[in-house]
């Protein structure tokens, strides 16, 4: 593959540092998709749908309250987000999809993602983003897994893919709510995710090193994030401790129970509780306690018996207590691994790119991800779908205070995709 122009090249961390000094939670990127407008429309795309024109609203999942919505949005208001572009934008519906229509060809899509984490980022010395002045602005949120590199390479990639001879319809989604997987079904059940006939989805890092790239992933978990609600009947623990119903009780039960789910012959599975909040003071008994919980499993089957094992088993404790459970499924995706025949093209490509200097057909993802429903909407209608993976050298894991993406990955994962993206356009895998 040609080297970049010099102009693309340079624009690469910019970009990203950019996106990273103002990180939006799920959902709540007001401001980030603002900034994917401006420079999508100074790129020049044929279709540009933000937030409710890319996906139907009522397909959402994991929305936060109509508080935090409010406050981030009034953020981005006082950042100078255009008030027309916030009120489309209205009630969170955030994201945008962009589409450039090059005449005959095949459909190709491109997924990243564009929400950070409630994690408060590093101000050691030690950490780049504080030494050379691109740190969060917002106190309690970052770009701790490298959403703002995604976002830079799908726009720069596009950018690559309109300077070129591509022939075809090019979709870029840029996917809210990631980290909740909230996002990922409405933009598979879009009109822009209809007869696909390829689709590419990236993540930088992962623990493989700046110079390795992996051309599809194999095994992600499938997912589903719990919200439980205990409750039960509130007394004097010394009065009248018999009086009560005791929901913490009753939860402590059930989250030993959850860590007994027993294990499946057919393949693995994972849950966890991750949060636990309840209680008024030590001499009352709970009325009501609450928790976060997940369930993963090897293939969507098993992610569901654990989903039906936790249910179960939270409903049979608070039961056994005198109390009531109440469990939602606030999100979840299912399991979609990577087409070998696409897999195939992002390595032939990978092993052309300077810089890239291990190339894996395939890894084992190890967790999950809600590009799946993408995936698995392309797959189900005949296309191929790969998610692959940009290596990058960082001094944390990612979901940490110090993560850092290396930035010579950055112009490896816009040379990868643009070579992938105009292979599929010239040939059959």
């Amino acid at each position: 593959m040609a080297p970049m122009a010099e102009s693309i090249r340079e624009r690469l961390p910019d970009l990203r540092r950019d996106f990273h000094r103002y990180p939006e939670p799920a959902w709540c990127e007001f401001h980030t998709t603002g900034r994917l407008v401006e420079e999508l429309r100074t790129i020049g795309v044929d279709e540009l749908a933000i937030g409710p024109e890319a996906y139907d609203p009522a397909d959402r999942m994991a929305v936060p309250s109509d508080e935090r919505l409010a406050d981030w949005k009034e953020r981005a208001r006082e950042r100078g987000v255009d008030p027309d572009l916030l009120d489309r934008m209205d009630g969170g519906n955030t994201g945008v999809v962009a589409v450039l229509d090059r005449g005959e060809g095949p459909t190709v899509g491109l997924r990243v993602d564009i929400d950070g984490l409630f994690i408060d980022e590093s101000d050691g010395e030690g950490h780049l983003p504080v030494a050379e002045g691109f740190r969060s602005e917002t106190g309690e949120t970052m770009h701790a897994c490298g959403h703002d590199a995604h976002m830079t390479w799908g726009l720069v990639t596009l950018e690559a893919v309109a300077k070129s001879d591509f022939s075809g319809r090019l979709v870029v989604f840029f996917q809210p709510a990631e980290e909740v997987s909230g996002g990922g079904h409405p933009m598979a059940e879009s009109e822009y995710a209809v007869d696909l006939d390829y689709l590419f989805a990236v993540h930088v890092g992962l623990d493989h090193p700046t110079g390795e790239v992996v051309a599809g992933i194999e095994r992600p978990l499938a997912m589903c994030h719990l919200d439980v609600e205990v409750r039960g009947t509130s007394a004097h623990a010394a009065k009248a401790p018999h009086a009560g119903n005791n929901a913490i009780q009753a939860l402590g039960t059930a989250i030993g129970e959850v860590y007994a789910v027993p294990r499946h012959a057919e393949g693995m599975t994972r849950v966890n509780v991750g949060r636990v909040e309840g209680g008024t003071a030590s001499n009352v008994i709970a009325e009501r306690v609450e928790a976060v919980a997940e369930a993963r499993g090897e293939t969507t089957e098993l992610m569901e018996y654990a989903k039906a094992e936790l249910t179960r088993r939270f409903e049979a404790a608070a039961g056994a207590y005198g109390c009531e459970a109440h469990v939602d499924v606030v999100s979840e995706s299912p399991r979609a691994d990577s087409d070998s025949e696409l897999a195939a093209v992002v390595e032939r490509v990978a092993e052309s790119v300077d810089g890239v200097g291990t190339v894996l057909s395939t890894a084992d993802f190890g967790a999950s991800e809600d590009a799946t429903f993408l995936m698995e909407r392309v797959q189900n209608t005949g296309g191929l779908a790969t998610y692959l993976i940009v290596g990058t050298d960082h001094p944390a894991s990612h979901h940490t205070p110090t993560f850092d993406v290396d930035e010579r990955s950055l112009k490896t994962g816009v040379e990868v995709l643009t070579g992938s993206i105009l292979s599929v356009a010239t040939d059959d895998p």
